[in-house]
């Protein structure tokens, strides 16, 4: 009694707590009771969540921003990268011409009066006329007798070996020339005139020869003529000759001139700057509006931007070292990009890298030209490598290309046999033997940034592998259905457009955790009663569900790609084991259901290739309780799998289309009959 009043355990308006009484009722500590209670539980419940959301969401903003702004910080770290390599050396005079080809630019002429310099050769020439008439300077020794000029053996090696043909002899401050041949040694003095000349009596004055060796030199000029501000120096088309030629270097002698260069070197730098970012720009541009999930994975990034380091590091090495920048194997980026993504990727990277290279190289136009070609052969002749004899032909059809294409240009420009360099076809050679070698670079960029190439795809469909023999062996009922539904799934890949080598690979290894309790699974199983049905629903559901978890675990332990395990993670997605979930609802009709433990860990499929795998693999156990073959009980069979994982939101992540999955729908009709036909039965012989 409290209160006078009767208080008991069903009563539900007078509840007791704490023996108190509220406005004449008892109330229970959640006060159930008090509406305006609740509405504030429920406001700060709801205002938590609120904030919980907005922080999680501010979180995954940040973090994609983050990420963005690193993958744009790469390529502005290229951008910086590639203009330091850029070679430095006549940066002001960014012109590119050889003897015998065409002056590929506008009508050049003098921005200001400059020399024409002699060349090497020549100054060379004229140095040795000039010295021809040089006579060194030798003084008496005193206390020798001078009647006779002897100098040392040495000397007159010297001499000889040096062309001189006379030696001025200083007699007080007067020098005197004589002709070599009146000079004698101290033996053939001793021969000519006795024993009273048999020693050197002169001494070669080194410092007075060398200044006055120095004096006659500087009296040659290095110039062989002048060009005004103004004066045409070569039309545009006109062929370079070695007159051109010598014109054109004494302008970029010119411009190297600290005084007269420095605001050309600095503009220069800053329009090599301008045209790297532009390139990649535009490469950018194109990744964001035909292949946005390049751009948003950074190792893929990463992966176009180091390619194009590595190539043009190189070509800026072999300019430095004046080396042809055509044994550069360029090809090596259309064919790396083109082995891990598609073919419009390869060849728009491939265009990216020579157009940045062509700032730098001679005979630009030249160079781009080939280097399209190189590209368009590259990619065209190699769709899909699966075997390493495509890398050797696409370097022969490489080499071939280049060849054609610069015997080609040559006669074009010229229109002269001779103005073929046959130092070029040597070049494309070691290029086409430097491709070859991108097969170490296939391996290499797979562990660094966990690609999969389609040689790897090929080595993992082998049945004799380990890991497949070890499936084959333990569970060989899982080994077919894994074959079966490896080929239900390349044909559907086939048909919508998807890496049919790579769901065929995904397929062979899904159920590799099968390979722990093999005899738990149908189809491993002889005639024997199933083990499963004698456990309780959710034991057995768990059991049936670790198979994709132990997958994962022998998958990374025997080192198989991230791809290759996706396919393991995602075959069943995040459905239900329907069987023991229906036995256990129907057993318990009145309890409430625990789906995670009847539940897939997932994640569900976000490829096309994962999501035709998830199909095939249902659909392929399904035709197994077939009793009957025929088009439309394999259609219904097919629809009801397919439509069960549609309604179940397990595709919702992928980018399949309803046309897509309609095509799928008819392949695996058309591949199920064929792969279940009745055969005729054979008369037996009468005896």
């Amino acid at each position: 009694m409290v209160n006078g009043k009767m208080v008991n355990d069903q009563m539900v308006n007078d509840q007791m707590v704490n023996g108190k009484m509220v406005n004449g009722k008892m109330v229970n500590d959640k006060m159930v009771n008090d509406p305006i209670n609740d509405k504030m539980v429920n406001d700060k419940m709801v205002n938590d969540k609120m904030v919980n959301d907005k922080m999680v969401n501010d979180k995954m903003v940040n973090g994609k921003m983050y990420h963005t702004i690193l993958r744009l910080g790469v390529f502005a770290i290229l951008a910086a990268v590639i203009v330091l390599l850029f070679p430095r050396y006549n940066n002001a005079f960014r012109y590119h011409y050889e003897i015998g080809k065409p002056w590929g630019y506008a009508t050049l002429t003098a921005d200001f009066d400059f020399p024409v310099y002699k060349t090497d050769e020549q100054m060379e020439k004229e140095q040795k006329q000039l010295l021809s008439t040089f006579a060194p300077t030798y003084n008496y020794i005193r206390g020798m007798q001078r009647q006779v000029l002897i100098v040392s053996l040495a000397d007159h090696d010297w001499l000889i070996q040096n062309g001189f043909g006379r030696i001025a002899v200083m007699q007080g401050r007067v020098s005197k020339t004589f002709p070599l041949s009146e000079v004698y040694t101290p033996k053939s003095a001793y021969e000519q005139f006795g024993a009273n000349f048999q020693e050197a009596n002169l001494l070669r004055d080194t410092i007075l020869t060398d200044r006055m060796r120095e004096k006659l030199l500087s009296s040659l000029s290095p110039t062989q003529g002048l060009v005004q501000k103004g004066e045409k120096i070569i039309e545009k088309g006109e062929i370079v000759t070695e007159r051109d030629y010598q014109t054109l270097q004494s302008l970029r002698r010119s411009y190297d001139d600290e005084k007269a260069g420095h605001r050309q070197r600095t503009l220069s730098i800053l329009g090599e700057a301008i045209l790297v970012v532009l390139f990649l720009c535009l490469f950018v541009v194109y990744l964001y509006v035909f292949r946005i999930q390049y751009l948003r994975s950074t190792n893929t990034v990463l992966f176009f931007c180091l390619q194009m380091l590595i190539v043009i590091a190189l070509a800026c090495l072999a300019i430095r070292f004046n080396l042809s920048v055509y044994i550069i194997p360029f090809a090596w980026v259309p064919v790396l990009t083109r082995v891990f993504f598609d073919s419009r990727t390869a060849l728009f990277l491939h265009f990216t890298t020579i157009l940045i290279t062509s700032v730098i190289v001679p005979a630009p136009v030249e160079f781009f030209f080939i280097q399209i070609v190189v590209g368009m052969v590259a990619v065209s002749s190699l769709s899909d490598m699966t075997r390493r004899a495509q890398l050797v032909q696409t370097a022969a059809w490489i080499l071939f290309a280049q060849t054609v294409a610069y015997t080609a240009i040559t006669f074009a420009q010229t229109g002269d046999i001779t103005s073929i360099d046959l130092w070029m076809y040597l070049y494309f050679f070691i290029c086409a033997l430097l491709t070859v070698g991108c097969y170490g670079l296939i391996y290499m960029f797979e562990k660094m940034f966990r690609f999969i190439s389609s040689i790897t795809l090929v080595e993992l469909t082998d049945i004799n592998s380990e890991l497949l023999h070890m499936l084959a062996e333990q569970a060989p009922g899982t080994f077919q259905h894994s074959m079966q539904v490896s080929n239900l799934a390349a044909e559907a890949a086939k048909t919508i457009g998807a890496n049919a080598l790579l769901v065929r690979t995904g397929a062979l290894y899904h159920d590799i955790g099968k390979t722990v309790n093999p005899f738990y699974f149908v189809e491993n199983q002889t005639g024997a009663e199933n083990p499963l049905l004698e456990m309780e629903p959710r034991e057995a559901a768990q059991l049936i569900i670790s198979h994709v978890t132990e997958g994962e675990k022998i998958a990374r332990k025997n080192h198989l790609p991230e791809v290759i395990i996706n396919f393991i993670t995602t075959h069943h997605g995040t459905s239900l084991v329907r069987y023991f979930y229906n036995t256990w609802c129907n057993a318990h009709p009145d309890e409430q259901v625990d789906t995670a433990a009847f539940q897939y860990p997932g994640p569900k499929p976000t490829t096309k290739e994962a999501a035709i795998l998830m199909m095939a693999d249902a659909v392929e156990a399904r035709s197994r309780s077939l009793s009957d073959f025929s088009e439309e009980s394999v259609t219904e069979a097919v629809n009801t799998m397919i439509d069960a994982q549609i309604a179940d939101g397990q595709f919702a992540e992928t980018p399949l289309s309803f046309k897509d999955v309609e095509d799928i729908r008819r392949v695996f009709v058309a591949r199920i009959s064929a792969m279940n036909h009745h055969r005729i039965s054979y008369p037996t012989l009468n005896k």
